[in-house]
């Protein structure tokens, strides 16, 4: 548990990686996943397959505004095995597509349903004490999944890149949640799991930080002087 600075009076959290996957990054999430259905690729050729597939969805509106989270993933995986089979780096026929894509469906799905709802009785406990404002980089469809996870009357704005047409971490998505807060930076927590794209800017702004330091996507080394708080564990959050 760390111990939230008196000052503080709003709390601005991020979704992916953090909510979701408690500090874990999703392309890691994803390739452990991989790893446990037995696909026969490397992590190379997964991580290619995985930019591919963010930049696809980033560039095209594969991802309607009334998908679940599970639709949401249904399209995602759907996008990176097809690139792997296009690349030449997974040769299956139909039925095995459609075997491990299901698969990896299952049980992504209910490794990251597992994490929120362990996550959420944090969030419950926040919302006693705190505003909150979700800034994320996300499809278009936050408020669908908010609801699918009973989420949604948790956070009283939501700053979605696809909405705003800001992806993080550019400063100025971060100013909107603040302004959306009505507090001054100095007096926001904002808390995320990337370091780069969540602590930095959000610092450049003012704001205090806690950084959820899980299993990055590269193995990089911060300076961790920066962020006010490191967490380990989004319970940490709270108090026991």
């Amino acid at each position: 548990m760390i111990v939230i600075d008196e000052k503080i009076r709003g709390l601005v959290l991020d979704f992916g990686g953090t909510i979701d996957t408690n500090g874990c990054h999703w392309g890691k999430m994803l390739w452990h996943c991989y790893q446990q259905v037995g696909m026969p690729v490397t992590e190379n050729q997964f991580r290619e397959a995985y930019v591919y597939g963010e930049r696809a969805l980033e560039m095209y509106p594969m991802i309607l505004p009334d998908y679940t989270f599970r639709n949401t993933l249904e399209v995602k995986l759907r996008i990176e095995l097809e690139q792997l089979c296009l690349m030449g780096a997974w040769n299956a026929d139909e039925i095995m597509f459609k075997k491990v894509h299901q698969a990896l469906l299952d049980i992504i799905y209910h490794q990251v349903s597992t994490i929120i709802s362990r996550n959420r009785e944090v969030l419950l406990a926040l919302y006693k004490k705190y505003p909150m404002v979700l800034a994320t980089n996300f499809y278009g469809n936050m408020h669908q999944v908010l609801k699918e996870f009973q989420l949604d009357e948790l956070f009283m704005d939501v700053i979605e890149s696809a909405v705003v047409s800001i992806r993080k971490p550019d400063i100025r998505i971060f100013k909107l949640a603040v302004e959306a807060l009505g507090l001054q930076p100095e007096d926001v927590l904002v808390v995320g799991d990337s370091f780069y794209k969540d602590v930095e800017p959000s610092c450049k702004i003012g704001c205090q930080t806690a950084w959820l330091k899980g299993e990055g996507w590269v193995n990089k080394q911060y300076d961790e002087s920066i962020p006010t708080y490191i967490l380990t564990d989004f319970q940490q959050l709270v108090s026991q």
